[in-house]
């Protein structure tokens, strides 16, 4: 299924030509219908002669409603691009060629409507003019098809050629990443919520779970219509009607967007490529009250160039946008930016990276998955993925990282293992990243949570005592009969563990920081010190110590009664 927008100049026809294309009026409010002019957004179907069926978006000519045109075209495949041949070429025209051009739209149909009342001259004339408008842009070279609406005239040529566009244009691809940024909610007898967007990313599905940003409402899919007509499932390019429970209409506006959770790096900051329209009679800079068309929404922003300190007309570049709320943005977004004061579109462009790690003054951003990685050094490969909407393999554990950043940690590890001595070093005062590198040394071993250089001789290797403690690693036995010089080697290596005068076996302390880690799977706000007594199998007096030296590394934290989730609490 393919989504085309009506564009063009207000009063030019497009409305009519929606309803003779579908038998659909799309003005849906009495004062549209009042005044004969499109206010809001209106939505129809159609039938084309090869079976394709479209879904056409018809949005308002007049420069007073540009900010309800700009959201029915931010998720459009193609355009149906409206000129009357009884009053040609318009200013209005011309804002919404450059709109759909900085939307990155690469196919359309101009129609030349009204020409019953027009005369061959003037027809020709309209031609002329439309030919010399579109000249170096995406129309260029468009089928122009003459219609009259009301009498039928050039409908059945028009299909034609909406069958031609639609064969041309790009099919929605299904990345299983579904979003729907809404462009009309309202509440339907009997059924409640109900918002409407065009599908993008990823199909949805009735029972789906899913949240409403940027408040995060969490609501399930009671229902899915296309154009009137029930479905359990809708593709990605589908104009979708979204019963949803969980968030009252009143409570989800025109912009906010319906994602599943986890799926999306939400930003309040992005950086972009900028393209500034040429036939601006000044330059743009930070300075202005900037609003940014991006999805369905409108966001007053602000903006700072990367590199010089303004665009000249015509000029493309860098900039870095901060909105007022987060949004689940991908690179390779569109947006169009206008100046509020002079209420003039100055120019658009492309997201390129939806959480900039490097300042301002020395971003160079792409939309390159490797730099991505070689700014962050490491990143988790779900965090990648979110970051960029493209999947790649972990390198190390679940990271993915830069090749140069592997070979410094890796040389930094062997220099401190080189240094450390016998014992070698305290997997647990590693950072998560470090350890999981620590299986790609070949010179070293793991052995009762440290790193030891291969080979090194332990004359206090598989020491009784250790193998005691253990084999009871919760009810540790007292060191009666050991060597006082043995055990605080024993200790001072890390083998051993003393909290609070109780000794522990090392990997009794990570098999401790094991448990914690279940109970907060079980309990996220926290466990008390009976559940770990409990699940640990011991008293007061062996479960305070473990929790204290839990504690004290950064495991857990203690939260009044509860311990809850340190820095260093280790994957379940």
């Amino acid at each position: 299924m393919h989504v085309v927008a009506t564009a063009g100049h207000v009063d030019h026809g497009k409305s009519t030509l929606v309803e003779a294309l579908t038998g659909t009026d799309p003005d849906r409010f009495a004062e549209e219908k009042a005044r004969g002019l499109t206010i809001d957004l209106g939505f129809a179907a159609t039938t084309l002669p090869s079976g394709a069926t479209l879904s056409l978006v018809d949005v308002p000519g007049h420069v007073r409603f540009l900010k309800n045109m700009l959201a029915g075209v931010g998720a459009v495949d193609a355009c149906l691009f409206v000129v009357a041949a009884t009053e040609g070429w318009k200013p209005q025209s011309e804002e919404h060629l450059r709109i759909l051009e900085l939307l990155d739209i690469a196919h359309g149909v101009v129609v030349l409507t009204k020409v019953g009342p027009a005369d061959d001259d003037l027809i020709d004339l309209a031609r002329l003019e439309i030919a010399e408008q579109v000249e170096g842009t995406f129309l260029a070279g468009a089928p122009v098809v003459a219609t009259d609406a009301p009498t039928g005239v050039g409908l059945d040529e028009l299909r034609a050629a909406l069958d031609d566009l639609v064969a041309a244009a790009p099919t929605a691809v299904d990345h299983g990443r579904p979003r729907l940024w809404i462009d009309r909610t309202f509440s339907a007898r009997g059924a409640g919520t109900v918002v409407t967007g065009t599908l993008s990313g990823g199909a949805l599905r009735v029972d789906d779970e899913l949240a409403i940003h940027p408040k995060g409402t969490a609501v399930r899919v009671r229902s899915l219509e296309n154009h009137h007509a029930g479905h359990r499932e809708l593709p990605p390019g589908s104009r979708c009607a979204v019963n949803l429970v969980g968030a009252a209409h009143d409570e989800i506006a025109r912009g906010n967007v319906l994602v599943r959770t986890n799926q999306w790096h939400h930003t309040t900051v992005f950086d972009a490529s900028l393209r500034v329209l040429d036939r601006l009679d000044h330059p743009v800079s930070r300075r202005g009250a900037h609003v940014v068309y991006l999805g369905s929404g409108e966001h007053p922003v602000r903006m700072r160039i990367l590199g010089p300190n303004a665009l000249e007309p015509g000029a493309e570049g860098s900039v870095r946008i901060y909105l007022p709320r987060p949004l689940p943005l991908l690179p390779g977004d569109r947006f169009v930016l206008r100046e509020s004061g002079r209420s003039e579109t100055v120019g658009g462009g492309e997201v390129l990276d939806v959480d900039p790690t490097e300042k301002a003054s020395t971003a160079r951003p792409d939309r390159s998955m490797d730099r991505v990685i070689r700014e962050r050094g490491w990143v988790d490969a779900d965090e990648l993925e979110r970051l960029t909407g493209k999947r790649r393999d972990p390198d190390v554990g679940k990271w993915v990282v830069d090749p140069e950043v592997l070979h410094e940690v890796l040389e930094r590890l062997r220099t401190r293992l080189g240094t450390a001595g016998p014992m070698g070093l305290e997997l647990a005062g590693l950072e998560p990243f470090e350890r999981a590198v620590t299986t790609l040394l070949g010179d070293a071993v793991v052995e009762a949570g440290r790193l030891i250089p291969m080979g090194m001789a332990d004359p206090l290797a598989d020491h009784p005592f250790v193998a005691a403690l253990a084999a009871s690693p919760f009810v540790p036995p007292a060191p009666d009969g050991v060597d006082r010089g043995e055990l605080r080697e024993l200790v001072r290596r890390g083998d051993v563990i003393e909290v609070e005068g109780i000794f522990y076996a090392a990997s009794a302390i990570e098999e401790a920081a094991r448990l914690a880690a279940r109970l907060l799977d079980d309990e996220p706000e926290g466990f008390t010190v009976s559940a770990f007594r409990e699940a640990a199998g011991n008293t007061r007096k062996h479960a305070m110590p473990l929790l204290s030296h839990l504690d004290g590394t950064g495991v857990t934290r203690r939260r009044e009664d509860v311990r809850i989730a340190g820095p260093r609490l280790p994957d379940t």
